[in-house]
């Protein structure tokens, strides 16, 4: 009886981190969305209510009534504000899971709201005092992708 010898499986290459990729997998930086919704929470319900304000203006109707679940439809006459008037009862009502999905949401359809935002909240020492370490986190990935698209827009000389 012959015994029938399988050649060995090939299996394909291991993906191999980029240069510098290494380093960034260390110490990884969480998502701004998280960043975000963990600082939102830490935020006195009047700071609440102004921030989430501005984040609601950045959106459109369709995204007010689905974002979050649902839970900022009510908003949808305001749509297109500069800035929605959000109730101190509504900022403590919004979970930090709702305000992920906001955030998640304006980062992925405006992303230059996020600078805005930095500037809004940079400008309010109480707030700074209350997201401290949040906001040196978004602001070092905003300089990072800031010195990242000067230098590919730079031309020779």
């Amino acid at each position: 009886m012959k015994r029938k010898i399988s050649k060995p499986a090939i299996l394909p290459p291991l993906p191999q981190p980029e240069a510098g990729q290494a380093e960034a997998d260390v110490t990884p930086t969480p998502p701004l969305p998280a960043i975000v919704a963990e600082a939102f929470v830490r935020l006195s319900l009047r700071q609440r209510a102004r921030m989430l304000g501005r984040l609601l203006a950045s959106v459109g109707p369709l995204a007010l009534a689905v974002v979050g679940g649902g839970a900022f439809a009510k908003y949808v006459a305001q749509a297109r504000w500069p800035e929605i008037p959000v109730s101190i009862e509504d900022a403590a009502r919004a979970t930090s899971a709702q305000i992920h999905e906001l955030v998640r949401y304006v980062q992925q359809s405006n992303p230059q709201l996020f600078g805005q935002l930095l500037d809004v909240l940079a400008r309010d020492t109480a707030t700074i005092a209350a997201l401290g370490a949040s906001v040196a986190a978004l602001t070092i990935n905003r300089l990072a992708v800031r010195g990242a698209d000067r230098g590919t827009k730079q031309t020779p000389t």
